[in-house]
């Protein structure tokens, strides 16, 4: 089932399972019959038979029905931190598997708090952030992990994700939504802003996590500082870096720490060599770093007549655009015993597509690949929920995933 499938990020869902799942029986949702009604004819003959579904977040029983008459279901619906708690309530009650495409790390604390317990005991997944947040950070880590042990290489240490080649046409009012949301719920709530800026928001058990010293979310470095194949390039800050890490952090903790608990994480992106990197270094790490602070204190006085315009629901870059799109993640890791090595993970289409793209995959094995999910239940982050399956169907999605040892 496909909870918001006439949102903008829905629509490209949509679109891409009518074109890979033949055979699955899926369903759309959403609050507006005619909307989704024009959806389905816009998916051609694939999704002529598919159901269509009226539900309301407002009304948390039209949730329940839908959850408990299907196996897994997806949702595209944010900010998360407003209306998504009612669908993980829903799922977590019925038993279902649920997958969305967050970047709130408040709604996942939330959804940690609230109905982790009971996934557990009814046998739900609610794996969350199964889009361009967090799929391509957390199965690099995770497939290092994998090849780091197959070769008796040691525990992961100092790791560091690296976008190096990244191309997007522009945001969606949605994105643009789900980021005002998590600076409001900070600017508003002391804990939640104490929480906010702890690296392991997260976890599953905070006293139990290593102290390993400041883990910054906006990391200034030079590339030889990352790995010796990165020398004479400059990083700078990431915008869900603050997000994506927290997810990681959370991968080793649900898998009892076995990345390591000498694991230390972090992401950036690569500026170039040019004689302007550094400088763009600086002001790209200083400019993430300062509205990241200021927006987590401030946000909430804005008046909202200047925050509207730019959370638009449902707009977002036009196919062209979208296919421009490229990017390229690698991940560099030391082992305990010395060994390096060098994950990566590259989609030919821009976040939007990509995150359609990642988040159908996921959805597809929850439903089919059940017997490579691993035998966690509760809330959960891509890898430690269905790592293996997804690096064994990715590829045929048109995602380049690899591992190699650099010394």
């Amino acid at each position: 089932m496909l909870y918001g499938a006439t949102g903008f990020s829905g629509k490209l869902t949509a679109r891409y399972l009518a074109g890979v799942a033949n055979g699955a029986r899926i369903g759309l949702a959403g609050r507006s019959p005619e909307r989704l009604l024009a959806v389905r004819k816009a998916l051609g003959p694939n999704a002529r038979d598919w159901p269509l579904i009226v539900a309301d977040g407002s009304d948390p029983s039209t949730l329940e029905a839908m959850a408990a008459r299907t196996r897994v279901l997806v949702t595209t619906v944010g900010p998360y931190t407003r209306y998504g708690l009612p669908m993980v309530a829903a799922c977590a009650k019925a038993g279902t598997d649920y997958a969305d495409l967050t970047g709130e790390v408040m709604f996942v604390r939330k959804s940690i708090d609230l109905y982790h317990e009971q996934a557990v005991d009814t046998g739900a997944r609610i794996v969350v952030s199964c889009g361009f947040a967090s799929i391509p950070s957390d199965l690099n880590v995770y497939q290092l992990y994998r090849r780091a042990t197959r070769d008796g290489a040691g525990e992961l240490c100092d790791t560091t994700c690296v976008f190096r080649s990244f191309f997007q046409g522009g945001g969606s009012g949605g994105t643009v939504a789900s980021e005002f949301e998590t600076m409001r719920t900070a600017s508003s709530d002391p804990e939640a802003r104490r929480l906010m800026n702890d690296p392991y928001t997260l976890t599953t058990d905070r006293s139990a996590e290593p102290e390993l010293g400041p883990q910054p979310d906006f990391p200034w470095r030079l590339g030889r500082q990352i790995a010796p194949e990165l020398a004479g390039f400059w990083t700078g800050g990431l915008l869900w870096a603050p997000h994506n890490t927290r997810v990681i952090r959370r991968s080793n903790a649900l898998q009892g720490w076995s990345y390591g608990r000498r694991f230390r994480y972090s992401e950036t992106m690569s500026l170039g060599r040019s004689f302007a990197a550094p400088v763009a270094s600086a002001a790209v790490t200083g400019a993430m770093a300062s509205v990241w602070a200021l927006g987590t204190r401030h946000f909430g006085r804005l008046p909202q007549r200047w925050v509207k315009p730019f959370a638009k629901p449902g707009s977002g870059p036009g196919e062209a655009m979208r296919k421009r799109g490229h990017y390229t993640v690698e991940t560099y890791t030391t082992t305990t015993s010395g060994a390096r090595y060098l994950g990566t993970f590259a989609q030919q289409c821009d976040a939007y597509d990509a995150s359609a793209v990642l988040l159908g995959e996921s959805g597809l094995a929850l439903a089919f690949d059940r017997d490579r999910l691993t035998e966690l239940r509760g809330v959960l982050t891509p890898a430690a929920a269905m790592g293996d399956a997804l690096l064994a169907r990715l590829p045929a999605a048109g995602v380049s995933v690899s591992t190699i040892r650099l010394s």
